[in-house]
């Protein structure tokens, strides 16, 4: 039996009411320029711009590795994604990169990661929980590594 592995990512719902996804003006900027452009004569309309992906699934995975070989789980994280550069987004590969937590959209936040010199994923701050975190609003709700703010 031949089990492929899921994605680390999933299309996000774009016909969610008030869910926006940065839509327009890539083509719209473009067609009526003097100059003609490949887009313009072959009626091309793609965006430049990736929309309707999330990558959370790749940030549960990234956390659930910690502690372990970073060539090993960057090698199975890269089979199972479209692009490397979420990744990149979490982890950080020098000293200077590091940070705490980072912020996914609006109100979502995860634990910042990094290689440690012996090639192991580690945390960049293993003390933050959160029940440390306080939002930043009172109309969203905010969550850290999938958990409430102000929850264990």
């Amino acid at each position: 039996m031949n089990k492929e592995k899921s994605k680390l990512f999933r299309k996000v719902n774009t016909k969610t009411f008030n869910v926006h996804h940065n839509f327009g003006s890539d083509f719209k900027n473009t067609r009526n320029k003097k100059k003609e452009t490949l887009e313009q004569t072959k009626g091309k309309m793609s965006g430049k711009t990736e929309r309707g992906l999330d990558y959370t699934p790749l940030f549960r995975f990234l956390l659930s590795k910690v502690g372990k070989n970073w060539d090993e789980v960057f090698s199975e994280a890269k089979s199972r994604l479209d692009k490397t550069n979420p990744i990149f987004s979490m982890v950080a590969l020098r000293e200077e990169d590091k940070k705490d937590y980072i912020g996914i959209g609006e109100s979502s936040y995860f634990s910042g990661l990094y290689v440690d010199e012996n090639g192991v994923l580690q945390l960049c701050n293993a003390d933050l929980k959160a029940v440390d975190m306080k939002p930043f609003c009172d109309c969203c709700t905010h969550t850290f590594n999938g958990k409430l703010f102000g929850t264990e």
